[in-house]
This record gives structure tokens, C-alpha cells and sequence, in this order.
């Protein structure tokens, strides 16, 4: 049996160890001193707090990187690894500083150091390859994400859309554990690599074949892809406004990541195609299907939409389609692609979430109307929001179009010479072609409609203003020049072994 080094052990997970000790030291913090002060400055020292530890744990991951591969996966060091967990933890910071002037709880310290506990799992969710860590770390941030869905306790709706969340997600995860149980008794391993190796032949065993079905099916709730996508709407618009960024950003990173890695290293040698004329069994055919539903559904429903945070759902479930091309395309090159676009859509929709924020306070609801006309009294605000509602139609030259230029051309090269994905393309360009519809309808509110006559005053405060012009600078300048994010994950994926 390999012994295990515990000093190397404490060494690789010391970034996930500042993220928990500082959610211990913000509870603690908020408890013993901060409790008969105001809701706002409570917040706005948690978040500090919080934010000062994941800064700590960036700082760990950069200047004492480990690279390390311990007992066959449990726990990696790369830099791809580092790479993924500094855009989680820097995607988490500015989700706590949308928090910081929220009035929406009186236990502040229970909520920030639900999003710490949950970025943590999300670190070690993107830095093994063993089923076991990845289900223990699935569950922890998904148990975090149900609390903070229901953390306003002044709405009934909020309550009720983490239970349909809880619920969904319960079944979602009896489907995974299902199909990891089914993956071990055929590999008799828990690691990825052994897994495909073990796997790998000339037919699908049955058994892989249901395995392939109910891990799909676990990984697509994660990640709201239709037909597991029913929780999303209604978690968007019912979740407190930082809970409800943070489960569409950094969330979305890590599951898209780990999806990636589960299909291309697990089930290396059950691959299938996807050609439009000529379809083989596998696990790419299962999440085309899985894509062209979402881009369908997602682009189609969202025009019906008039709540702007319903809207950025459905929104969601089209984005996650696009995303799962990525993995049907399953190359290094598409590996690429799919962490670009996810980083800068997450971006995107962080920053349009701390806008609904500000709005929802001022006027206590994210419907369309309340948008009427709102250039005129906050130019910042409203330009901010325009920049990253652009982006995420994927208009240049913002992040969002590179993002999907560049992964639309990666799955067309992903099968030289053949143009079996070709449809999918074609797919995906008509139905941006109509997400472009309803964005645009959220502009045309923001700049065209007429101020209504008992609109209430919008007063952004400064730091979320501040917070919104550092994200749409980063969405503007990711998208004139993607080299600034493309060149580190190109290298990172180079020196890493996958």
C-alpha cells in the first residue's frame, strides 16, 4: 500500500485550508464583534474579510505552486489546476462584493462562510480525478448552494426554489452515484485513467452504457442542461442576488471542468460520434442531444421572458449548450476554448447580476419595466450593463464574441477533414442568431423606453460601481485582445498532463 506524505498532503490543499480558516475567522468575526452593529457594515466587513482570504489563497497558488499527483488522482497540483482555482477564487470575490451593501439577512457570517465552504469544494472538485473526491466535493458545494438559494427567509419564493433545488439535486446526485458505482465495478478503481483503461474495447458493455446515461444525466443538472435544467429559472430570479451570481459563475467554472474531465479521462475509450448521417454509441452522442436541447429550449424560451433574472436563466441553459460542444469535441484544443468562454461568460453574468442588484433595491423587483429608461439616471450603471449583455450575445469586440468564434472553429477542426459536428455549428450560429432578439429588448428598455413618471431614484453605490467598471473593462479587454487569458491556458494545458 502507498504510504502517504501528509506534510506534501497539508502543502497541496494549503490554498483550499486559507479558504476554510478564513470562513472560520469571518463567522467568528461576525459573531463575537461585528453583531449589534448595522446589517450593511456587517456585510461590508465580511466580504472584505472573505475577499483578503481568497486573495491569501491566490498568493499561495502563485508564488509556492505544488505539482503533485497524489495516490493515482485523489489530489492534483498542475497548472491548469492553478489556473481554474484562480479563476474560482477571483469569480468568488467579486460575488462578496455584490454583497456588500445587501440587507436581505441578519446572518451575515453564516452566509459568507457558506460561499467560502463552497468555493472551497469547488477547489477540490477541479484538483482530483477519483470519483470519490469529486462526489464528496460535488455534494459540499451543492449543500452550499441550497442554503444560499434559501438564505432570504423574508420570501417565501426563495424558499421554495432551493427546496425544487434541493429536490432536483438530491435525485441528480442518486443518478451519479449510481453511475460512478456502475464505472468501479467494471474498472475496480475509483481514478479516471484506470477507469478508461479498464473500459476501453471494441463494444459498449451495457453496463457502460447506463453508466454513461446516468452520469450524463447527474453532471447535466449541474450544469442546467435540458432535460435537468428545471431548477435554474426559478433559482435565478429567487435567490438573493449574490447567491444567485455566485451559483451562476463560479459554480458553472468548476462543473463544466470537471464534466470535461470525467467524459475525456474516464470514458476515454467510449467516445462514439456525433455525425449528423452516421451516429455511434458512446457518451458524445448523449451530450449532443443534451446540447441541442438546451440551445432550443434556452434561446427560445428566454423571449417570452420579462424578468430580467428569469431571463439570464434560460440564457444560462442556451450558454450551457454552447459549452457542452466543447466536450462533444473533446480535444486540448477544445478544453481551450471551454475554459475561455466560461471564465469570461461568467464575467458577464456576474457583472449583470450586481446590476439586477442595484436595481431590485431601488425598486424591489428585476421585471423589464423597471429598466425603462434607466441610462438617464445611472449612465454607469447602464452602460455596464450594456457591455456585458453585449458580451454575452457575442458581439464584438467584447469577450463574449471571441469566446464563441473561438470555440465554434475549435469543434469544426475537432474532426479534420470530415465536418461531422457541422450541424451543431450550424445550430448554435442560428439560435445566437435569436438569443440576439431578446438582449437586444433588454437595451432597448435600458436606452430606448421612456423613464416612467414614478420611477424611483437609482443611486448605485460606489463600490458596486467601481466592482461593475473593473468587469466590464476585463470583458472588454479579454475580448480586444484574448491573448492576455488564451496564451496562460494554452501553456497551462501544455505543462499539465492531462
Amino acid at each position: 500500500m502507498t504510504s502517504i506524505n501528509y506534510a506534501q498532503l497539508l502543502r497541496l490543499a494549503l490554498p483550499e485550508v486559507i479558504v476554510v480558516a478564513t470562513a472560520l475567522l469571518v463567522m467568528a468575526t461576525d459573531l463575537l464583534v461585528l453583531r449589534r452593529c448595522k446589517t450593511r457594515v456587517r456585510f461590508a466587513v465580511a466580504a472584505g474579510l472573505a475577499s483578503l482570504g481568497c486573495a491569501g489563497a491566490i498568493v499561495r497558488i502563485f508564488y509556492a505552486p505544488e505539482v503533485a499527483n497524489i495516490l493515482d488522482g485523489i489530489l492534483i497540483a498542475n497548472p491548469l489546476i492553478h489556473l481554474v482555482q484562480t479563476a474560482l477564487l477571483l469569480l468568488t470575490i467579486f460575488a462578496l462584493l455584490i454583497s456588500v451593501d445587501s440587507t436581505f439577512t441578519e446572518h451575515v457570517g453564516e452566509f459568507i462562510l457558506l460561499i467560502l465552504i463552497a468555493t472551497a469544494g469547488m477547489m477540490f472538485l477541479v484538483g482530483t480525478q477519483d470519483l470519490l473526491v469529486i462526489f464528496i466535493s460535488l455534494e459540499l458545494l451543492s449543500l452550499s448552494l441550497y442554503i444560499l438559494a434559501a438564505f432570504n427567509k423574508r420570501s417565501a419564493q426563495s424558499w421554495e426554489a432551493a427546496l425544487k433545488y434541493f429536490l432536483f439535486g438530491g435525485m441528480s446526485a442518486a443518478f451519479l452515484l449510481f453511475g460512478f458505482s456502475l464505472l468501479y465495478g467494471l474498472s475496480n478503481s475509483t481514478s479516471l485513467p484506470q477507469i478508461a483503461a479498464a473500459i476501453h474495447g471494441p463494444s459498449l458493455n451495457p453496463l457502460l452504457v447506463i453508466a454513461i446515461v446516468t452520469t450524463a444525466i447527474g453532471l447535466g443538472f449541474k450544469v442546467a442542461a435540458v432535460p435537468f435544467h428545471f431548477w435554474a429559472p426559478d433559482v435565478y430570479q429567487e435567490a438573493p442576488a449574490p447567491s444567485a451570481a455566485f451559483i451562476a459563475s463560479g459554480s458553472k467554472v468548476a462543473s463544466f471542468f470537471i464534466f470535461f474531465q470525467i467524459m475525456t479521462l474516464g470514458f476515454a475509450g467510449a467516445a462514439g460520434t456525433a455525425a449528423f448521417t452516421h451516429l455511434v454509441r458512446g457518451w458524445v452522442p448523449v451530450l449532443a442531444l443534451m446540447a441541442t436541447a438546451s440551445m432550443l429550449l434556452g434561446n427560445l424560451v428566454a423571449i417570452a421572458q420579462t424578468s430580467l433574472r428569469r431571463l439570464l436563466a434560460y440564457s444560462a441553459i442556451a450558454h450551457a449548450g454552447y459549452m457542452l460542444l466543447a466536450i462533444v469535441a473533446h480535444t486540448q484544443q477544445s478544453l481551450t476554448a471551454l475554459i475561455y468562454y466560461v471564465v469570461t461568460y461568467a464575467l458577464a453574468t456576474i457583472g449583470a447580476f450586481a446590476v439586477i442588484s442595484v436595481v431590485e433595491e431601488q425598486t424591489g423587483s428585476d421585471d423589464l419595466s423597471n429598466f425603462n429608461g434607466i441610462c438617464r439616471q445611472a449612465p454607469v450603471l447602464s452602460f455596464c450593463l450594456a457591455i456585458f449583455i453585449l458580451s454575452l450575445a457575442g458581439i464584438p469586440p467584447l469577450a463574449g464574441f471571441f469566446g464563441k468564434f473561438f470555440l465554434f472553429v475549435t469543434v469544426l477542426g475537432a474532426t479534420s477533414g470530415s465536418m461531422n459536428l457541422l450541424w451543431l455549428i450550424v445550430l448554435a450560429l442560428a439560435m445566437s442568431a435569436v438569443s440576439l432578439y431578446y438582449y437586444l429588448r433588454i437595451l432597448k428598455r435600458v436606452y430606448v423606453a421612456p423613464l416612467a413618471a414614478d420611477a424611483k431614484e437609482i443611486h448605485p453605490p460606489i463600490v458596486t460601481q467601481l466592482l461593475l467598471l473593473l468587469l466590464a473593462a476585463a470583458v472588454v479587454a479579454l475580448g480586444c485582445d484574448p491573448q492576455l487569458f488564451l496564451r496562460h491556458i494554452t501553456a497551462a494545458i501544455q505543462s499539465s498532463i492531462l
